[in-house]
């Protein structure tokens, strides 16, 4: 769609200078997001960048009044296609609301701005000797904004859980152009309906967040690492179980099977013996006195299941040699092909092996190599199908093995999503996994905040 020029003459007073930008050439680059597969992209009729929270005020009983939709966007990691502005109107980037407002040791609480980067978010804290505990792998480059947009989790989440458990409070701006502000600096605050939960993976789809009171903690004072490496799969999901078992609740918890550890050889030496079939990657915090018997006890419950390899590391240093691999996993499987569909599943803990094990059986059905890792403890998946997007035979057999892998999380009693949203890409599915009454209500919700479908229309549900 285009602006009329009154429109466009109302943005400009709205968004002064180079805040307003309508050239074809710099807008492109706003018309699309991190992941594949969801066509070409979409350019959008004007983008603008404000600073505070009286502009997107503005912009939104322009934008209400007239009609034209809105596409909240922070750095475009999302995979979904959740900020692409598919039917044109206006993209509204947070580049310029980066501000760390203030982080308080005394109430322990960040405030902050929707464009602040996730990783300089943690930094700043940790400068302080505090702790904002959400980790999605975009974290060096991701907004808050957009993490709390999608609800983004991470390899913390079985320890610490996803955004939504981090936030206190929200500046909203409603379609129309109200203010909302929801919940407060107070760790506990039942009063009234919780907006905050509601806005929090929405997907821009109900207001614009302009400002967050996020919770942090203490910084855990020490941590340690654990790589364990198997030579079956099924010893190295036994050796998970024992680890619940014995009490243990690591930060994290990461898996990676035979496919990945694959990958991953073809970038150079590693450390585990060849043909090794699955790794565990745990890492725990806490003091370094009772971090140390947690080691313990944790080599305890996995040395039963008689690891290939078993490394432990306590320095930062240490941490670094075991950690980069995982880090590495994602462009490792370019190793199987030029392509790739990247998805997020969640199933109950108790069906993973399962999950991985029909997962590969569809690749095996559709001669494509398919590769699972992910949050092993929280029963998040990342699922991953090589192909060649110039074969158009494999492509499809590509898009056929991401509908397998979506029906199979259902019937697992599981989820399409467990951290990067719904999106465009997973929409379809989302009433087969709710139900139709679920997405009825969710649409009737949007409906009251947003009767005129503005905010990201046709996204999420």
């Amino acid at each position: 769609m285009s602006l009329v020029p009154s429109v466009l003459t109302a943005l400009e007073a709205i968004f002064p200078g180079d805040a307003l930008i309508v050239s074809p050439e710099e807008i492109l680059i706003f018309g699309a997001d991190a992941g594949c597969g969801h066509g070409q992209p979409a350019a959008p009729a004007a983008v603008v960048r404000p600073e505070n929270t009286e502009q997107v005020a503005e912009l939104l009983r322009l934008a209400d009044a007239e009609r034209i939709p809105i596409y909240p966007r922070g750095r475009g990691t999302n995979r979904v296609g959740g900020c692409v502005p598919d039917t044109g109107g206006i993209v509204v980037s947070t580049a310029r609301m980066n501000r760390i407002v203030e982080i308080s040791d005394k109430d322990f609480v960040a405030v902050v701005q929707p464009g602040v980067i996730t990783g300089d978010l943690e930094a700043a804290c940790r400068e302080r000797g505090l702790f904002y505990a959400p980790d999605p792998a975009s974290l060096r480059f991701s907004t808050i904004g957009g993490n709390l947009a999608q609800n983004a989790g991470g390899m913390r989440a079985i320890k610490y859980g996803t955004t939504r458990d981090w936030v206190l409070g929200l500046t909203v701006v409603l379609p129309g152009g109200q203010i909302v502000n929801a919940g407060s600096r107070c760790h506990k605050d039942v009063a009234g309906l919780d907006l905050v939960r509601l806005f929090v993976g929405s997907e821009g789809t109900l207001g614009f967040i302009t400002q967050a009171i996020l919770k942090v903690l203490p910084l855990p004072k020490a941590q340690a690492s654990l790589l364990a490496v198997f030579a079956a799969e099924e010893d190295a999901l036994r050796a998970a179980g024992n680890v619940f078992a014995a009490g243990i609740l690591p930060a994290a918890m990461e898996f990676m099977p035979a496919e990945v550890l694959d990958a991953l050889e073809s970038l150079g030496p590693v450390s585990w013996p060849a043909g090794s079939q699955a790794a565990l990657l745990l890492r725990l915090d806490g003091f370094p006195d009772t971090l140390t018997a947690d080691l313990v006890r944790l080599r305890q419950a996995v040395e039963p299941l008689t690891p290939a390899f078993f490394k432990t590391a306590r320095t930062p240093a240490e941490e670094e040699i075991l950690w980069e691999p995982r880090r590495q996993v994602s462009q490792a499987l370019f190793h199987f092909g030029p392509d790739k569909l990247s998805d997020d599943i969640a199933v109950p803990r108790g069906r993973i092996g399962e999950a991985v094990a029909r997962i590969r059986g569809i690749g095996q059905e559709l001669g494509l190599t398919t590769a699972v890792f992910g949050h092993l403890g929280d029963g998040n998946l990342h699922v991953n199908v090589i192909y060649d997007a110039t074969d158009e035979e494999r492509a499809a057999r590509a898009r056929k093995a991401k509908e397998a892998v979506l029906a199979l999380a259902v019937s697992l009693g599981g989820t399409i999503s467990g951290e990067h949203g719904v999106g465009i890409s997973k929409l379809p599915w989302l009433e087969a996994m709710r139900g139709s009454p679920a997405v009825a209500a969710m649409r009737r919700i949007k409906s009251a905040l947003d009767p005129n479908n503005i905010m990201n229309p046709g996204k999420a549900y």
